[in-house]
């Protein structure tokens, strides 16, 4: 019995002290909007634009005219309450970059969007970006990363529903081979 009390004592010591620790966090701690998780909209991958093989001028598709061949590997994503409402998205997508027999030089170039759309229709017009991905010597795989920050107004719940689509910028040409050999 009195083995059972003293353990009793000793968890709610320590119970006590935790409740206090936790007590020092930030100056945060009880602001119902700061200690709660944003929700964040749906992200997703263009499946039609999720990769790019670009090829030499003239060259044909030809494996030696390849110049690059990329995809977008993957992305994260983090959600946040903006200071005058909506959310702010910080978004990190991922690239994989290949260089081709006819690739000449150090570094890609290539050209990535992000769309903001609700209920399948654009919020608005695509925002394109550009990301440079170096090679080190005599390596023909090189991964880029890229962060940006998009703010979604309104209400928080409203911006949640938004969808954020992520893809290459495509030539009619690349669309039509991505088309043509499906996904990846």
């Amino acid at each position: 019995m009195v083995k059972a009390r003293n353990l009793r004592v000793s968890m709610m010591a320590a119970m006590g002290a935790t409740a206090l620790l936790a007590g020092c966090g930030g100056s945060d701690r009880g602001n119902a909007l700061l200690d709660s998780l944003a929700p964040c909209p749906r992200i997703s991958i263009i499946a039609d634009a999720a990769d790019l093989t670009r090829f030499r001028s003239g060259g044909g598709r030809d494996l030696t005219a390849m110049e690059l061949n990329a995809s977008v590997s993957g992305f994260q994503a983090k959600c946040d309450y903006g200071r005058n409402g909506g959310l702010d998205v910080a978004i990190t997508p991922s690239f994989l970059v290949e260089r081709g027999p006819a690739f000449r030089g150090n570094a890609a170039q290539i050209t990535y969007m992000v769309a903001v759309m609700q209920d399948d229709q654009p919020v608005a017009p695509p925002t394109t970006y550009g990301l440079q991905v170096e090679f080190a010597s005599n390596v023909s795989r090189a991964q880029g990363s890229d962060e940006i920050s998009i703010r979604l107004p309104g209400n928080p719940q409203a911006a949640a529903r938004r969808q954020i689509w992520l893809g290459f910028v495509l030539s009619p040409d690349e669309l039509a081979l991505n088309r043509a050999r499906g996904p990846r």
